[in-house]
């Protein structure tokens, strides 16, 4: 161990001296890790939909007496999507070929179905398989949504309108036709009147009974108006602010963290066991001066020391903001301790698995290259969801970055955290174990 101490000490003293290489270690991965952050949070917050409309929709369509901006209601829809009308054959040919996501299609009787207020009109919508077609059905949704909420309104009164007439009589139209009426209340009255004047006890225990019907019913339709109502919004929805802007959410800090230390600690690692054969060290301190396992082990141990460090020093940096914020909850400070563990764990993968590429690359201008080529494609794969592919998912298991976001999200925020803490310590300490064991076995080469 008093060897490992003193390379470890060896690396430090050289790493102080190059004041510029620190500075740009470390601020080299925080500039990557806002932008990765800035893609992955608005990257998919506006795909790309082809809107094509076969019906010609004008700017407003008259219903039930009333003028509707349809078209207008359908335009919102671009705050969520990025709505580009086009023909058909094009919107076929642009899914087809992956240029949009998804089509979102006026079939032709759209604007006379809605007028009719008889039978349902209906959009339709044409997704790829699997990637964001989720996502982009349930945004569709919300579009049918808002039109259905603005279409509600009309639609109530103006069968409200015919219920009026069946109360009250009057002149009314429907589907063009022209009619008039005299409602349950002059009916009522009417039989009533004629019950009076029949001498006929059956007829008139026959009219008794039409009353029966026709005033129950007009206790029953007076109450249309309000059950409509409610059956139109049965759940309202009350609107509050109890949360924190998404720059200061615990998945920001966990994204932001576990990225610096990816790119730092990848390279750093690489770098480290690879510049000891550039210098012609590795030959002379495997003669009985340091185990090969302990050379791979004091790597591990420096890149650890300087992952906890930095992530230390950043998640303060966070909580100062949190708090000078007043964000909702404050910053956990009582959870660091958890935290640095997580630290200890994510910087002693990362080491591990940098040390390995190092030990891959041999020289020290290749292993950096090598590190920083293969680290951002491995941490852009860990970022697409499950729900988009499996392979990639899976694949992402076998690097730490994922499993360091989740150790950090959950031992800064989770209620109950132990679960998932301990199912992410395990998955880190084992990928230690094989990266560190595969540096071990080729660590070798570098002194030939």
């Amino acid at each position: 161990m008093r060897s490992v101490a003193l390379l470890l000490g060896k690396d430090l003293r050289i790493l102080g001296r190059s004041r510029a290489l620190v500075v740009a270690f470390v601020a080299y991965p925080l500039l990557v890790a806002a932008l990765v952050g800035l893609v992955a949070r608005f990257a998919a917050d506006r795909p790309r939909v082809a809107f094509v409309d076969l019906d010609n929709l004008p700017k407003t369509l008259e219903i039930g007496g009333e003028r509707f901006d349809v078209k207008g209601v359908i335009d919102q829809v671009d705050a969520a999507v990025e709505l580009l009308p086009m023909p058909a054959a094009e919107a076929d040919h642009r899914l087809k070929t992956g240029r949009v996501l998804a089509e979102i299609i006026i079939p032709r009787g759209f604007a006379a179905r809605l007028r009719g207020m008889v039978e349902s009109p209906e959009l339709i919508l044409k997704t790829s398989p699997g990637g964001l077609s989720d996502d982009i059905r349930r945004r569709t949704e919300s579009l049918v949504f808002n039109l259905d909420r603005r279409l509600q309104t009309t639609y109530i009164e103006s069968n409200l309108g015919y219920v009026d007439l069946l109360l009250h009589g009057g002149k009314g139209s429907f589907l063009g036709n022209r009619f008039d009426i005299i409602g349950l209340e002059a009916a009522g009255r009417s039989l009533a009147d004629l019950r009076r004047r029949t001498p006929d006890p059956a007829a008139r225990k026959e009219i008794e009974q039409l009353e029966i019907f026709v005033r129950e019913a007009t206790l029953a339709i007076g109450q249309t108006g309000s059950a409509m109502r409610a059956i139109a919004n049965p759940i309202k929805l009350a609107e509050g602010h109890g949360g924190r802007s998404y720059i200061l959410s615990a998945t920001v800090q966990s994204y932001a963290v576990a990225l610096t230390l990816a790119v730092l600690c990848v390279i750093l690692g690489a770098g480290a066991i690879a510049s000891e054969r550039d210098e012609n060290v590795v030959g002379r301190l495997t003669r009985g001066l340091v185990r090969l396992s302990e050379l791979v082990a004091e790597k591990v141990a420096l890149v650890t020391a300087i992952a906890v460090a930095l992530g230390l020093a950043l998640i303060i940096v966070f909580g100062i903001a949190v708090e000078a914020a007043g964000a909702p909850g404050g910053q956990p400070w009582q959870r660091l301790p958890l935290f640095a563990l997580g630290l200890v764990l994510v910087g002693a993968a990362f080491g591990a698995f940098g040390v390995l590429l190092g030990v891959v690359a041999r020289e020290g201008r290749t292993a950096s290259l090598l590190a920083f080529l293969v680290v951002l494609p491995l941490v852009l794969v860990s970022l697409i969801p499950r729900s988009a592919s499996e392979a990639p998912f899976w694949a992402a298991q076998l690097f730490p970055f994922s499993h360091g976001v989740a150790f950090f999200e959950s031992a800064l925020y989770d209620l109950d955290p132990w679960g998932r803490l301990g199912r992410q310590a395990l998955w880190l300490a084992g990928l230690t174990a094989l990266f560190g064991a595969a540096s071990r076995a080729g660590v070798r080469r570098l002194a030939r």
